[in-house]
């Protein structure tokens, strides 16, 4: 099936956002939310996620579970964007209005993923 442009755009994203957990771990250790177990291994759970639904969301077969799991990753990544907001190791020296946008940008993708059902 032949996709819109932006769908395989939206895939490489994810792919390229994926294997960046591997190149630099180090900065999404030091964003993990204190309260969750395992940062190491969430990380790179993570972004194999972001890799596999970034190649799976191109799969006609699959690309509506992949959109499913897309958008609850996002929603579950919302707990990051507020630790980030609430510790100034976590917030790695952005700007605190950069990481109060990040929180709207992250339901943009999330309707970008959504948008995706019906085709």
């Amino acid at each position: 099936m032949n996709y819109p442009w932006h769908l395989y755009l939206m895939a490489i994203l994810y792919i390229a956002a994926g294997i960046n957990h591997f190149i630099k771990p180090k900065i999404y250790l030091r964003i993990m939310p204190l309260y969750l177990p395992k940062h190491k291994l969430l990380v790179y759970l993570s972004g194999i996620a972001e890799i596999f639904l970034g190649i799976m969301v191109c799969v006609p077969l699959v690309k509506n579970i992949s959109l499913f799991f897309i958008i609850t990753m996002l929603i579950v990544f919302l707990l990051v964007h507020f630790y980030m907001l609430s510790s100034k190791k976590a917030s790695g020296g952005l700007p605190k209005w950069i990481l109060i946008l990040r929180i709207p940008m992250q339901f943009l993708l999330i309707y970008w993923a959504y948008s995706y059902f019906s085709l």
